[in-house]
């Protein structure tokens, strides 16, 4: 049996989109919502699922956030989604 580190079974990460989290839960989120664009849909390499680019305004300076979520069924780019007590 094999033991130890090998070349040839490691896995191919070169091309993947990066990592996929929620929003950090801040002051606006726990006592509001916030309102996010999906920008785009794609595809993660070695994910099953689809990713979804969604950006959001900053609540603290003049500038977007954008985050990367898993795209549920049914989401389609242009939609508005909500993060928060809404």
């Amino acid at each position: 049996s094999r033991k130890g580190k090998s070349l040839i079974f490691s896995a191919k990460t070169r091309l993947r989109k990066g990592a996929v989290k929620l929003r950090a839960v801040d002051y606006a989120e726990r006592h509001g919502f916030m309102k996010g664009l999906v920008k785009n849909i794609i595809h993660d390499p070695g994910r099953g699922a689809p990713m979804a680019e969604v950006v959001f305004h900053n609540p603290y300076r003049f500038k977007l956030c954008k985050e990367r979520w898993i795209a549920v069924e049914g989401l389609h780019t242009g939609q508005f989604v909500y993060c928060g007590s809404k």
